[in-house]
């Protein structure tokens, strides 16, 4: 199963940019004056639409960024790519949301792109999921 997910986003150029910062790569086959395709994983990609074109797809408002609509969860490989991400973030136009979150089996952090929608990137230690015997 492949997920896309559609977010509004204000300035494509500004946004390629950043993403580009964070090492993620855009599909071109999927771009236009539009929209931008960003590879997340081989099965899930982020649809970055400019706000207006995205407001085609919904009778609803748009929010500005001071209200929070989803929360992008994205599970890396370790701790130090957790706080690597987060400060390429910071340093390429993202703002923080809290400070890092430390719950032994799982790390995480979160950083606010430039159109307020906020990504928390976070490890979990794998033998956390193994089933306990017993």
């Amino acid at each position: 199963m492949n997920v896309f997910i559609n977010l509004a986003v204000a300035d494509l150029a500004r946004t390629r940019v950043f993403f580009s910062g964070l090492g993620f790569g855009f599909d071109d086959r999927f771009a236009d004056e539009n929209a931008i395709a960003m590879k997340i994983s081989d099965a899930a990609t982020a649809m970055l639409l400019r706000r207006e074109f995205f407001q085609t797809f919904t009778p609803h408002a748009l929010t500005d960024g001071r209200q929070t609509e989803v929360l992008l969860a994205l599970q890396l490989d370790n701790r130090a790519a957790v706080d690597a991400m987060v400060a390429r973030a910071l340093a390429t136009g993202g703002s923080t949301v809290r400070p890092p979150q430390d719950h032994g089996f799982m790390y995480g952090h979160a950083f606010a792109d430039p159109d307020g929608h906020i990504w928390e990137p976070f490890w979990m230690d794998p033998a956390a999921m193994e089933p306990k015997d017993g």
